[in-house]
């Protein structure tokens, strides 16, 4: 029974977006507000995706949360859309699969089902899942959590969008891959569901790695624990522990000299100066330029691209694509910089004439090409 099921889903997933193989699309996380129509178009891109941080639905009706408003809004435009739903709990303990906070959750997705499926072409059961827990907590009940979850969206899409729903599923994304204590029973268990449930297209990866090589990991982990027909998904990727190590290094020289910079100011403070007041595009284009820590590394997206698809499994994948609110605010030294991974570079470059955000020199053109291959 198990294998007709199988061969049965391996054939649903012919149609729709589950042909998608190797796509490189928009990631805008929670903020579904940068969305700006100007930018996909200016790049490119066919794919946007958002996430739902789920217990923000006790707020409102779910119809009426700006992620799901937006989602289907870009369905509408003619894009092709990823919904993430985000159940964190990295700050409290992780509930019981048979307790009360469980049946809110089950609740809070079945709010948004009845708007999503068979609109967004991507549904993603969980976000970081591991991230978004706490270590004590990854036992068999955080697997059964997740798994009842996403019993519940399987079920609801079997009942009301049918076997050729456009609506594919993906179990949310697996975390530090690289390292080994993130390899564990209960990431083994993720990828045993994931491969033994044939309604679901495959899993996630979200490779936030100090070095290229080290994505290696992610994919080496996954692939041989599916199934040869799935696929996976890449969320976020990024060098960013990497830009972090940097940010306490002295400015380079030339750009102190050239821009009138203390010699003595590390680059969390030039960073800081383009926050406060956004440089012209020519200014902070040489920032990055003249720094060698970047500039080596201005082709990472095309080249971390290449691995994903030289897999021949990757679905889509989805990159930073708007430097967004959260990423400025309480900026220090220590503050995570996400804002380096940005294709558009809205908070750190003076607006366009038009009011469009300025495009990042180092992403742009290898985003734009990757769009073609």
């Amino acid at each position: 029974m198990r294998i007709f099921l199988a061969a049965a889903a391996a054939m649903i997933c012919t149609s729709g977006s589950a042909l998608a193989q190797g796509a490189l699309g928009a990631n805008y996380n929670e903020h579904f507000e940068d969305v700006d129509y100007r930018d996909l178009e200016k790049a490119g891109t066919k794919w946007v995706r958002i996430f739902l941080p789920m217990p923000q639905l006790d707020r409102g009706p779910a119809a009426e949360h700006g992620a799901v408003k937006k989602i289907l809004e870009v369905g509408e435009r003619g894009y092709q859309t990823i919904l993430t739903l985000k159940y964190p709990y990295n700050r409290v303990p992780f509930p019981k699969a048979d307790s009360a906070e469980m049946e809110r959750q089950l609740a809070r997705t079945d709010a948004v089902l009845p708007l999503v499926m068979g609109k967004v072409d991507i549904l993603m059961i969980g976000n970081e899942p591991f991230i978004e827990s706490r270590k004590q907590d990854w036992n068999p009940n955080f697997n059964a959590f997740y798994e009842k979850l996403a019993k519940r969206v399987i079920a609801y899409r079997a009942k009301h969008c049918g076997p050729n729903c456009k609506t594919r599923l993906y179990m949310g994304a697996m975390n530090q891959l690289e390292n080994p204590v993130w390899r564990n029973a209960t990431t083994d268990r993720w990828m045993a569901f994931v491969k033994e449930t044939p309604e679901l297209d495959g899993v996630t990866i979200h490779p936030h790695i100090r070095a290229i090589e080290q994505s290696k990991a992610f994919v080496g982990y996954i692939l041989p624990r599916m199934r040869p027909e799935q696929k996976f998904l890449v969320t976020e990727f990024s060098l960013i522990w990497w830009w972090k190590a940097q940010m306490t290094q002295p400015v380079n020289p030339a750009f102190a000299d050239k821009y009138q910079a203390p010699r003595t100011a590390q680059n969390w403070q030039i960073v800081k100066a383009a926050l406060e007041i956004p440089f012209p595009k020519e200014q902070w284009d040489d920032f990055l330029r003249m720094s060698p820590w970047f500039e080596g590394r201005k082709h990472y997206l095309a080249n971390q691209m290449k691995i994903f698809r030289d897999t021949g499994r990757l679905a889509v994948a989805t990159y930073g694509f708007k430097q967004g609110s959260s990423m400025s605010a309480k900026w220090g030294p220590e503050k995570t910089p996400w804002l380096f991974n940005s294709v558009f570079a809205g908070a750190t470059i003076r607006k366009n004439p038009d009011g469009s955000a300025a495009f990042n020199y180092a992403w742009i053109d290898d985003f734009k090409r990757l769009q073609k291959n």
